[in-house]
């Protein structure tokens, strides 16, 4: 009997093989293919017949696994035409390796077995309405979002409605936006249900993934708290999925396979036919143009949680209040900032900027240390006494010759402020607090945990930190938070730039003031324009989605128009020039849509590629992915170029 067996590769159809076993589809078997096995999957359909013939090999060993169901079969066939990416490519996300994964002993989940919750909760009006809501004809697919002040019990909503979907034996999926999250949502989760979550990630271990990925697909575990890559493991009975904090871009990935997972989570639920929940304080503008169509449901918390009261905001002039010389904290700033700690307030000073300094150079020969990879600038990291790409991660120290005069080293001037900088002003001007940087250089290591209790516990008085820190993290006595970059970063040319800022500092101001002590957030800038403040301060984030949305429309952007950027590597520079120029006027001609470009990206070179870029515009209705497909495969790329498509960008760079 042939048999369409899918390969976790490249290739965007399954291959024909022979078998006598009993096989269906979704089942795991191991086949030969080229010189070794692998482990493929019985597909829902066979490749296109093909005019050269080929020796069909035979299927070596059903695994014994649970077979993978048809409706998440076709979820990924979905996602690869969506995302044009090869089927093959889609199958290895799912699967864990080319590795046997058996189902396992009943004593491989005793980590996950219930054990009895530690925490009472007494629900606010809001959450009981927004709890009756979530249950209301909550069985079947439909697209929901828990809009809410931060601080305000979304998450108590959702566990709720997790809960009763466990106690009708179904299993919940929880995405989050970032792996440093899941320590303190581990705990939050452990102290409301009584059982351990299981937590999928890059850095979980090889030996728990296996244990995590069999437990799935037979049902032995309920809940996975996640990253993107949770999406594609094997339910066995999937009932809800949770994206929270549906707004964060860090749910986009942007290399290798490329695709926005809160938005292929809401297809997956869509293929699962059941309920998925997005939440967050400020919903993205595709969510927000989905609810004003009526295509979601929502619920709107607007108190927070015991009533406790959002922290006041207050710009301090820049102009009247002036810097010392290399210093970025002013003296009014320094008095606010004492007053707080004097009250036994902690204290955050905000730079999204990780390092010491992003620019380096000799003041003798004028030389400015760029990465020889990527066309940006090395940051300074104090720290690791090291000069850093944060793109392709070179790294070199400092010791140089001055290009002016040999027989001197070059004397260096660091130029505009990283965290670590802050964090040298910040001991020099409170040397009485304990302080620390609160980034992914010292977050996600295996300290972190211990460093968020000493946080918690007020032990650590001041945090110095990047937007890392605006992630969801509950710190009871951080009341003072200080903006140390807003003019920077209120400026640029991005598409997404003022819809970025209005969620950022909303998620950043909602970590003061939790437990009701008054909480102020200063805003240190020359910038006076209250219309900037006032839109990322505002208590209604719909107000300025209203007006970014008309704004959009009448612009034919996002999400009224679909976006396709298709960007080209090579490490030959004229050659990328040229096959860009090419796959234009062919593109032109086999797709309908608007074609810009080709330009250079913003980021010219990154890891020694030369990178140009495309940006196909097409109306929504438009079936522009198929015909992109198609076209791209038949393009004859030359072999020096490097072709990667990005459906719905949300960087340019």
């Amino acid at each position: 009997m042939k048999i369409p067996v899918l390969i976790p590769n490249i290739f965007d159809h399954p291959f024909t093989y022979e078998s006598d076993l009993n096989l269906k589809t979704g089942d795991y078997v191991i086949v030969p293919f080229g010189k070794y096995q692998t482990t493929g999957l019985i597909w829902n359909h066979f490749e296109i017949e093909k005019k050269k013939k080929f020796k069909i090999r035979k299927v070596l060993k059903k695994k014994n696994i649970n077979p993978l169901k048809l409706k998440t079969i076709k979820f990924l066939n979905w996602f690869s035409e969506y995302n044009l990416i090869p089927k093959g490519m889609s199958l290895k996300m799912h699967l864990l390796s080319s590795e046997a994964i058996e189902n396992l002993n009943e004593s491989e989940y005793e980590f996950y077995r219930k054990v009895n919750p530690t925490t009472k909760i007494s629900l606010s009006e809001e959450q009981k309405k927004a709890i009756r809501e979530l249950s209301f004809k909550n069985d079947k697919f439909r697209v929901h979002l828990i809009q809410g002040t931060t601080g305000s019990g979304k998450t108590i909503v959702y566990f709720s409605d997790i809960k009763e979907k466990i106690l009708n034996g179904y299993q919940g999926l929880i995405l989050l936006p970032e792996i440093g999250l899941t320590s303190e949502f581990e705990k939050k989760f452990l102290d409301y249900f009584g059982f351990k979550p299981a937590i999928w990630h890059s850095s979980v271990t090889k030996k728990n993934k296996k244990i995590i990925w069999s437990g799935l697909a037979s049902g032995k575990i309920k809940v996975v708290i996640g990253a993107r890559s949770s999406l594609f493991l094997p339910f066995k009975k999937l009932g809800v999925i949770v994206v929270d904090e549906e707004h964060d871009q860090s749910f986009k990935q942007d290399e290798g396979v490329i695709y926005n997972a809160r938005d292929m989570a809401i297809s997956r639920a869509f293929f699962e036919n059941i309920p998925i929940n997005l939440v967050t304080a400020v919903p993205s503008i595709e969510t927000y143009e989905n609810i004003k169509k009526g295509k979601y449901s929502f619920s709107r918390l607007i108190n927070r949680y015991q009533n406790a009261s959002l922290p006041s905001h207050e710009i301090i002039d820049l102009k009247k209040y002036k810097l010392s010389k290399q210093s970025w904290i002013s003296s009014k700033t320094y008095e606010k900032v004492k007053n707080h700690l004097h009250k036994g307030d902690q204290v955050l000073f905000f730079l999204n900027r990780r390092g010491f300094s992003p620019y380096v150079l000799c003041k003798n020969c004028f030389k400015v240390y760029s990465c020889p990879n990527c066309s940006i600038n090395l940051v300074y990291h104090r720290n690791k006494k090291l000069l850093l790409c944060h793109y392709c991660g070179f790294k070199t120290d400092l010791k140089r010759e001055c290009k002016r005069n040999i027989s001197l080293s070059c004397d260096f001037i660091f130029t505009g402020p990283g965290v670590e900088k802050i964090y040298e002003e910040v001991k020099i001007l409170f040397p009485m607090y304990k302080s620390l940087i609160f980034s992914s250089d010292t977050m996600n290591k295996k300290n972190s945990h211990q460093l968020l209790k000493k946080i918690f516990n007020n032990e650590i008085k001041i945090l110095i930190g990047t937007q890392l820190i605006s992630k969801g993290f509950h710190f009871p006595k951080l009341n003072c938070i200080v903006v140390l970059d807003i003019d920077l970063s209120s400026q640029g040319h991005d598409l997404r730039g003022s819809e970025k800022n209005l969620q950022l500092y909303h998620q950043l101001s909602g970590r003061a003031g939790r437990t009701g002590n008054p909480a102020t957030v200063y805003f240190q800038t020359y910038n006076l324009n209250q219309e900037i403040i006032s839109q990322i301060t505002n208590d209604d984030p719909f107000k300025f989605l209203d007006k970014e949305l008309f704004l959009r429309k009448k612009n034919n952007l996002p999400p009224y128009e679909r976006f396709i950027a298709i960007i080209l590597n090579s490490e030959n520079e004229k050659k990328l020039e040229e096959e860009s120029l090419n796959l234009k006027k062919y593109l032109s001609k086999k797709i309908e849509g608007k074609i810009l470009g080709p330009v250079n990206a913003p980021i010219y070179k990154i890891k020694k590629q030369f990178r140009n870029r495309l940006l196909i515009r097409s109306k929504k209705t438009s079936n522009i992915q198929k015909s992109l497909n198609f076209a791209l495969k038949n393009f004859n790329l030359h072999p020096e170029i490097k072709l990667t498509v990005d459906v719905d960008p949300i960087s340019f760079n």
